[in-house]
């Protein structure tokens, strides 16, 4: 478990991570805020040995359950790294650097008092802007329907984003090879059924 979180974990630095040093080649970097249990990395990036992944997760127990699902042999385009996402992320990564980003199931908030910790708040959208290259992708799932309409105002108030579905909320995946997360399987045997949202950087 060291040496595994040795080769897939990154240690915040001074100064923009730098994924071509990071991966030691030029891929495009995929970019998933949120890792959960690792469902989608383990299964999705060895689809994708074209791009490079970074999943960003906030707890330690959440890294080292990611750790177990998978290998440096068949996921030597992922890393990890431990981080609470804000508006900081326009501190970690060098400007224009992300080809495509991955957002499931953020934590709703549910209360109204609770509404100022939600993810999608313009500070945090216009930093997400800046790491993401022109055309880059923004793909979003939610199961929880009133956040799910807050987070598609939320994205439709900000300039440097335009939806690429013509219903800005869909019930099918937007992604080709979608991967189920533990929590939609979970949430979909309790029956909520997610909601999947499809952006592009301008």
């Amino acid at each position: 478990m060291l040496e595994d979180w040795d080769f897939f974990v990154l240690e915040p630095g001074e100064g923009f991570l730098e994924p071509q040093k990071v991966f030691d080649n030029q891929k495009p970097l995929h970019l998933e805020i949120g890792s959960g249990k690792g469902e989608f990395l383990s299964q999705y990036a060895p689809l994708h040995p074209q791009w490079n992944f970074l999943g960003l997760e906030a707890a330690d127990k959440r890294i080292r359950n990611i750790l177990k699902k998978i290998n440096s042999e068949r996921h030597s385009n992922v890393r990890l790294m431990r981080m609470m996402v804000d508006a900081g992320i326009a501190q970690l990564l060098p400007p224009e650097s992300v080809a495509c980003v991955y957002i499931q199931h953020p934590d709703p908030w549910p209360k109204r008092r609770h509404h100022r910790r939600r993810l999608f708040q313009p500070e945090f959208l216009k930093a997400l802007a800046q790491v993401m290259e022109p055309g880059a992708e923004l793909h979003i799932a939610t199961d929880h329907k009133e956040y799910s309409i807050w987070i598609a105002e939320m994205m439709l108030k900000q300039a440097e984003y335009v939806s690429l579905q013509n219903e800005v909320i869909q019930n099918s995946p937007s992604l080709q090879d979608h991967v189920a997360t533990w929590y939609e399987t979970e949430q979909r045997r309790q029956g909520f059924e997610p909601h999947f949202m499809l952006f592009k950087r301008i």
